[in-house]
C-alpha cells in the first residue's frame, strides 16, 4: 500500500520586469530546504500593464504571498485590502501575504535595513543624526523607519531637488524627525556630528564596482557609521573609502537577507535561518 504523499507547494515569489538577475530565489530556497518546508520561490516577469492581472493571480493559485521590485512596489498599492502604516508612508509595498482571503502589503526594506544596522552595527537609531544619499525607493523606505525609530535629525542628498525635498516634506509632516534637504551638484562634505551615513543610490552596484560617488570621503570620520544598501558585491569602494577613514561599515547584503527573513516569517510563520541565507547568497556571488 502507497504511504500518503503530497505533491502540492506552498507558492510564493516575486514579481517584477524586468525580474531575471533577482536573487532572492537563492536565499528563500536555501532556507526553504534548511527548515524542511515544502515551500517553492517563483521568479515571475510581469509586466506593468498585467499587474492587476497578476495580483488577482495571487489568490487565484492559492499563494502565500508574493514580493514586489521593479516597477511594480508604488502601482500595486490600488489593488490591496490592507496596507501597514509604515508602507503607506512610504508609498510602497515590497511584500504581500494573504490572510482570511484578503490581500496584505508590507515593506521590508527599511526594516531590513534597520535589523542590520542593529544586530550588525550594534548602532540604536534613537537621537541620531543621519545623512542619506538619494531620495529614491530605498531612500524612503529606510528614511521613514529611521525617523519612526527614533532618529533626530536626516539630512537628505540628492541631485533631484524635488524628489529630496518630497522625501524631507513627508518626514517633517509625519514623523517626530527633523529632516531636511542638501543639493548634491558637487562634491558633497558630510556635515560634522554626522552619526549615520547611508549611500540609498545605484552608485558602485556591480556591474560599475568602481564608479565613485562625489564625496569629499575625508569629511568621513572615525566614530561615524557608514552603511551602502548595494548587496553586490557588498564590499563597495564607497565602503572601502570609508574604512580607510577609520569609520565602521554595513554592507547591503544584511540589509538584503534580514528583508528577506522578515517576508520569510511573514509567509512560513516561522523564524528564518539567517545565516544560511546569508551564505547561499555570499555562495552565489563568489564572496568569501
Amino acid at each position: 500500500m502507497m504511504s500518503e504523499r503530497n505533491y502540492k507547494s506552498e507558492l510564493v515569489g516575486v514579481f517584477g520586469c524586468p525580474v531575471a538577475e533577482n536573487p532572492t530565489i537563492v536565499m528563500q530556497e536555501a532556507a526553504f530546504k534548511a527548515l524542511n518546508l515544502n515551500f517553492r520561490y517563483l521568479t515571475i516577469e510581469v509586466r506593468p500593464q498585467d499587474l492587476e492581472t497578476a495580483i488577482k493571480g495571487i489568490l487565484a493559485c492559492n499563494f502565500k504571498g508574493i514580493n514586489l521590485t521593479i516597477p511594480h512596489k508604488v502601482e500595486v498599492l490600488k489593488y490591496l485590502d490592507v496596507i501597514a502604516d509604515d508602507a503607506k508612508l512610504m508609498g510602497a509595498v515590497n511584500t504581500i501575504y494573504v490572510k482570511n482571503g484578503s490581500l496584505y502589503g508590507e515593506n521590508t526594506d527599511g526594516k531590513g535595513f534597520l535589523m542590520s544596522l542593529r544586530n550588525e552595527a550594534n548602532v540604536e537609531p534613537k537621537h541620531k543624526k543621519v545623512v542619506v544619499l538619494g531620495a529614491g525607493g530605498a531612500a524612503r523606505a529606510i528614511t521613514v523607519e529611521l525617523a519612526l525609530a527614533g532618529a533626530e535629525h536626516i539630512t537628505i542628498v540628492n541631485r533631484d531637488e524635488k524628489r529630496g525635498q518630497e522625501l524631507v516634506a513627508l518626514l517633517n509632516s509625519n514623523t517626530d524627525c527633523t529632516a531636511k534637504y542638501a543639493s548634491w551638484h558637487e562634491t558633497f562634505s558630510i556635515p560634522e556630528g554626522t552619526d549615520v551615513l547611508v549611500n540609498a543610490t545605484s552608485i558602485g552596484l556591480y556591474p560599475n564596482v568602481s564608479s565613485k560617488a562625489d564625496i569629499d570621503y575625508d569629511t568621513i570620520k572615525p566614530g561615524m557609521t557608514v552603511c551602502d544598501v548595494i548587496p553586490n558585491p557588498p564590499s563597495t569602494l564607497f565602503l572601502e573609502e570609508a574604512k580607510k577613514r577609520g569609520a565602521k561599515t554595513l554592507d547591503g547584503l544584511g540589509m538584503l537577507v534580514n528583508q528577506g527573513a522578515i517576508g520569510f516569517k511573514i509567509w512560513t510563520g516561522m523564524e528564518a535561518p539567517v545565516e544560511v541565507m546569508k551564505n547561499a547568497l555570499r555562495q552565489e556571488f563568489g564572496i568569501k
